[in-house]
């Protein structure tokens, strides 16, 4: 846990779905963490500048979701079929207001799609061929599914078909199977924000939606106590309601966010793990960054500085 005191601050992660720290190259290791640091930077100018945390969240996310290394719009996951199909979700801990997409095949960043929904508050959550519909009525920018693939990709694609013909996809890296970017930040009026977006896990079944679009699960915001983005298993996360859980923890039981969020991963754990970790940020400018995992893309800025790391402490 790191205490900003109380500072405006923004927390990251780029999912926990790391390269191994034995196959990760200098060149995929500095191509990560610049990708980490400027999310950071342009979640951070905004919240210097006196902005809102939701546009902090919002600038961090877009900056994300441009980068191949990390499993969100560009460079996302396959499923099974050879396509992608995109989550995002963002909520305000000021207002309870939260939106977000699943399945969309066409939004090139699905956050700015959740957060126009969050502004619109009703509906909320919009899936497949509607959402990207949605999005391009209201001036969205869509491209063409293939935009999305990368030949990393690609090549953990066939990679996992190859295990599930062998059966050995329980024996899969993390790298091999997901990852997931997100941000949470408390900007100077102390307000909170979350964000999620992601790809799903490599190979995952048509259709299938994970835990970041669902609200309470993988992405969660409330003034009283914190901002939450989960990454990893999401059906675990949906089964526990992980996010809120964190923030019922400290509103409830009077858990500090550092205990309230490693519980939570320990319970993923418990329940049969499949990796997971979360960027969460507090009231008060602590922040969490607890995973399960080999390693998990991460950082946060504040006044006093910025931190980046992906196994390491």
């Amino acid at each position: 846990m790191t205490n900003t005191a109380g500072k405006p601050v923004i927390a990251i992660h780029g999912g926990a779905g790391t390269i191994s720290k034995a196959s990760l190259t200098p060149e995929a290791d500095a191509a990560a963490r610049a990708g980490l640091r400027n999310a950071l930077e342009a979640g951070y100018a905004v919240l210097a500048g006196g902005g809102t945390a939701l546009d902090a969240v919002t600038a961090a996310v877009v900056e994300l979701e441009s980068h191949p290394s990390f499993n969100s719009g560009y460079g996302a996951a396959f499923n099974q079929g050879g396509s992608h199909e995109l989550d995002a979700a963002i909520m305000d801990g000021q207002t309870s207001l939260a939106g977000a997409v699943a399945g969309a095949k066409r939004i090139k960043h699905p956050i700015l799609a959740a957060r126009a929904l969050a502004q619109q508050a009703d509906p909320l959550l919009l899936i497949g061929e509607a959402a990207d519909t949605w999005a391009q009525e209201r001036g969205l920018e869509v491209v063409e599914n293939s935009f999305f693939s990368t030949d990393s990709r690609r090549e953990l694609l066939e990679r996992m078909l190859e295990r599930q013909r062998q059966g050995t996809a329980a024996q899969a890296t993390e790298q091999e199977k997901h990852g997931t970017v997100g941000a949470v930040a408390l900007d100077a009026h102390g307000h909170l924000a979350a964000a999620t977006s992601t790809g799903g896990y490599t190979a995952k079944p048509v259709g299938r939606v994970g835990d970041s679009p669902i609200i309470g699960a993988g992405t969660w915001a409330d003034d009283r106590t914190c901002a939450v983005s989960g990454t990893g298993k999401g059906e675990l996360f949906i089964r526990t309601a992980l996010a809120h859980s964190i923030h019922a923890r400290m509103l409830y039981a009077g858990q500090t966010l550092a205990q309230a969020a490693q519980a939570q991963i320990d319970e993923t754990g418990r329940l049969g793990g499949g990796g997971a970790g979360l960027c969460a940020v507090d009231r008060h400018g602590n922040v969490a960054l607890p995973y399960d995992t080999e390693g998990m893309y991460r950082g946060w800025m504040n006044a006093d500085g910025v931190y980046v790391a992906i196994h390491e402490e």
